[in-house]
């Protein structure tokens, strides 16, 4: 599924997706079972039977809903004559919750349908199923300890600290590599059977003929990737430019492109190009900025289908 490869981005969403799924199953076998309630009852009802009278500030509080959403279910159930509201006897200034007599017979029904829904989830999920629910324990334990908002803004400010480092290629990081370029060729082009090559073994292609890969590092994270491939007398392509279009404003692709430059003069390179294709204006302006020139004719015996624009490296 998309979002599972998202991961804790996608945390709410695939938990909504869960939550709608469980109800739905869970209300269909209250219809089959000709109970009287919906699922999203469940928790106000039993509450209620198990507690007692509540008000709905303390009800949002002990199921862990907002204010606004128990206080609109409490408003079904009193349309369906499950609860009803009525005047503290400790505070007159306040009403609370309260079961109605066909509330209770209702709830005293479903001690089968209950067995047989955890007899069912247990069958379906199996140790998962447990593992979900110690899981969801875990969660809820940890966020009352420490609040999701504040952990994440207090990453966002230790992030905004952060600066993007190059490093040259590490077997650890091979990877990334094909990730990125893979990115960025899928979505404006497709990736050429030379592509594939490369990123099956960037070692002994690109590498071990005295060429160099360099990865981008955001607090860690791998951001972007370029290559130098020699083509042989001091001749080197710089290729496989690619940065993580999430992780754009950072300068990483400048920062990429310079130490590139900088590892050819170092090492007296005769000629440095690219190729490239006409519909990537910005990166375009980036190589020319950085002292790359475009030339009048596509580059003669291109390796690259997609390849329409030819630039070589003149000095900044």
């Amino acid at each position: 599924m998309y979002l599972s490869s998202l991961r804790e981005l996608a945390l709410g969403s695939r938990l909504k997706a869960l939550s709608d799924h469980f109800y739905q199953a869970v209300d269909e076998v209250y219809r089959a079972s000709g109970a009287g309630i919906e699922a999203r009852w469940f928790p106000v009802l039993r509450y209620l039977r198990d507690v007692g009278p509540t008000t709905v500030t303390d009800m949002a509080v002990a199921i862990g809903q907002t204010h606004s959403a128990v206080s609109q279910l409490a408003d079904r159930l009193v349309e369906a004559g499950m609860v009803t509201r009525q005047r503290d006897p400790h505070d007159g200034r306040r009403s609370v919750l309260v079961l109605t007599a066909a509330g209770e017979r209702a709830l005293g029904e479903l001690g089968p349908v209950w067995l047989a829904i955890r007899r069912g989830m247990a069958e379906s999920m199996g140790p998962r199923g447990m593992a979900l629910l110690d899981a969801i324990d875990g969660c809820e334990q940890a966020l009352a300890e420490r609040p999701l908002v504040a952990a994440i803004l207090d990453q966002r400010v230790a992030l905004s600290r952060a600066v993007v480092e190059v490093v040259p290629f590490q077997p650890a990081l091979r990877e990334h590599f094909r990730r990125l370029n893979q990115q960025w060729l899928e979505r404006y082009f497709r990736v050429e059977e030379v592509d594939r090559a490369l990123f099956a073994d960037p070692e002994g292609m690109i590498v071990a003929p005295g060429g160099a890969i360099f990865f981008a590092l955001y607090a860690g994270e791998v951001v972007g990737t370029c290559a130098l491939i020699h083509e042989g007398d001091g001749i080197y392509e710089l290729s496989k430019m690619g940065v993580d279009e999430n992780y754009r404003g950072l300068g990483a692709g400048r920062k990429l492109l310079d130490e590139a430059i900088a590892w050819f003069r170092q090492r007296e390179g005769r000629e440095l190009f690219l190729e490239s294709n006409s519909r990537l204006g910005r990166a375009l302006a980036m190589y020319e900025r950085a002292g790359f020139v475009r030339q009048p004719n596509a580059r003669p015996g291109s390796h690259y289908a997609r390849a329409d624009v030819y630039m070589i490296y003149r000095g900044a």
